[in-house]
């Protein structure tokens, strides 16, 4: 089946569109006045929210972040003639996925400095592949619980991707692996700083209430 071009641009540019969405930037601004870039870490990113901003913050910029990956590739290809057994069918969604992720990094609304992508990224990958998705989130979780540094559970839950889909649910779609590499790629690339600071001993943990970072 011949694949749509057209609409499959046009749907790149509405995925990097909503990806560009600056979640963190805008919920602050609007309900608390303050914008998370100017504090923190200075990242415009989730976890900068809970570490400025709290729960309150925090908690719906997570999932809107996760909505930003996972409704474009969920929603885009159903508009088009191609069966999840077509082979650009997948090829469609990993793309979709990439188009999001990248306007949430290089946002055309935030003066493109955005986050670091791992929501967003998540939202693309239960899109994309839920079970490998929940391996990530648990991996995520147990490091972090034990660790409290949030980096390092991204960094560990990125590796699992890969993992999980060649080894546990034995897929040999070199589209989803050659995929789930990449992404767990670009986590580290995004994360290099924090690699850095973890390696010197100097990353800060947070806190399961997140903490606010303001000056009184």
């Amino acid at each position: 089946m011949q694949f749509p071009w057209v609409y499959g641009i046009a749907s790149m540019v509405i995925a990097y569109l909503i990806g560009s969405i600056p979640t963190s930037v805008w919920w602050g601004r609007a309900f608390f006045g303050v914008d998370v870039r100017e504090h923190g870490s200075h990242n415009a990113g989730a976890t900068n929210t809970f570490r400025v901003l709290g729960p309150k913050a925090g908690v719906p910029v997570l999932l809107i972040d996760i909505l930003k990956g996972f409704i474009p590739v969920r929603i885009l290809p159903n508009f088009t003639d191609l069966q999840p057994d077509d082979a650009p069918w997948m090829w469609f969604r990993v793309a979709l996925v990439g188009a999001t992720v990248i306007g949430h990094l290089y946002p055309v609304f935030a003066g493109f400095k955005g986050g670091k992508g791992v929501a967003t990224s998540l939202g693309g990958v239960l899109a994309v592949h839920p079970g490998a998705a929940g391996v990530c989130i648990a991996v995520w979780a147990m490091v972090f619980f034990l660790s409290r540094y949030v980096s390092l559970g991204s960094l560990c839950a990125a590796v699992s991707f890969p993992i999980a889909v060649a080894l546990i649910w034995n897929d040999s779609s070199p589209v989803k692996i050659g995929f789930a590499i990449v992404l767990c790629a670009l986590v580290f690339f995004t994360h290099r700083e924090n690699i850095g600071r973890l390696i010197k001993g100097t990353e800060n943990r947070m806190s399961l209430g997140g903490q606010r970072d303001l000056p009184s």
